[in-house]
């Protein structure tokens, strides 16, 4: 969503963005399909149907945003739904706070991912701001904040962790 929000047709004046997300995109498609190749049946043919589901759904949105309205509303539009997607991906690790509460340990939460997207989320909110874009300093903003939190906690419970060999399966199969 936001490669297509930074390109020249949606938003003049972001081509950063959309290069970098560009660049980002196909990172995660190549990491999806070594997944994909690697992955046992039933898992492929479960990631192969998310893929089609999410590929559908941005051909949708860019049919729709083309298709239905001028520049302005286009721009409103894909912003809008750009600031929802980065938004959940900014909150998306903060789904393991409980855990990492309840055991008093960072196991399950990543200290690299999390600084990475404190970084990143940092980044993009000074370009947002020197360029004026609230659809990109909005969002990032927010992940600023929830970046800090993540940093926070990971900070306040790797002390008491390193005390402990507290281990808990993060997904308990059934199979």
């Amino acid at each position: 969503m936001s490669s297509w929000y930074g390109s020249p047709i949606v938003s003049t004046d972001n081509e950063m963005v959309m290069s970098v997300n560009s660049v980002g995109a196909v990172f995660q498609l190549v990491y999806i399909a070594l997944f994909i190749a690697y992955a046992e049946r039933g898992k492929k043919m479960m990631m192969l149907g998310l893929l089609a589901t999410v590929l559908s759904l941005i051909g949708i949105i860019v049919f729709l945003s083309l298709s239905f309205f001028d520049s302005w509303t286009r721009r409103i539009f894909v912003g809008f739904l750009s600031c929802a997607a980065l938004i959940s991906m900014f909150a998306s690790p903060l789904f393991i706070i409980n855990l990492v509460i309840k055991t008093k340990s960072v196991e399950f939460m990543p200290f690299h991912l999390s600084l990475s997207t404190f970084l990143m989320s940092s980044s993009f909110f000074a370009y947002g701001i020197f360029n004026g874009d609230p659809f990109v300093y909005a969002p990032n903003g927010i992940g600023v904040v929830l970046g800090i939190t993540q940093l926070a906690l990971y900070s306040y419970y790797n002390e008491s962790s390193s005390d402990e060999d507290y281990t808990e399966p993060l997904i308990i199969s059934f199979s």
